[in-house]
């Protein structure tokens, strides 16, 4: 599977425990076709103490599955929901790959 995500694209959560939530992507694992969202699915870490570091407990974002989100095209306001759309790809003008929305046809 493809990832057509890239580092800060702007998502929505489309499914799932977090469904309609918005943020940032800060990291994208191509391996395991996943990605990590600023401020979404925060889960609790228990770090044991070891050589030069107490053990704590640290919140931090765990990863989304990649088919769990949607490039978001426009926020929600009270009047009207947040809008998503897949990306698709097509070439400008110099033969060159570019990524579009493809419900817009906006180059992202």
């Amino acid at each position: 599977m493809k990832i057509k995500f890239k580092k800060n694209d702007e998502v929505i959560v489309i499914a799932g425990s977090h469904k309609g939530k918005t943020g940032r992507i800060v990291k994208v694992d191509i391996n395991n076709n996943t990605a990590i969202v600023k401020d979404i699915n925060i889960v609790t870490k228990h770090v044991k103490p070891g050589q030069g570091n107490d053990g704590s407990i640290k919140k931090m974002e765990a990863p989304i599955h990649v088919s769990n989100l949607s490039i978001l095209v426009k926020k929600a306001t009270k009047t009207s929901p947040a809008q998503f759309s897949k990306i698709g790809y097509k070439f400008d003008k110099d033969n060159k790959k570019v990524r579009i929305l493809r419900k817009t046809k906006k180059e992202i």
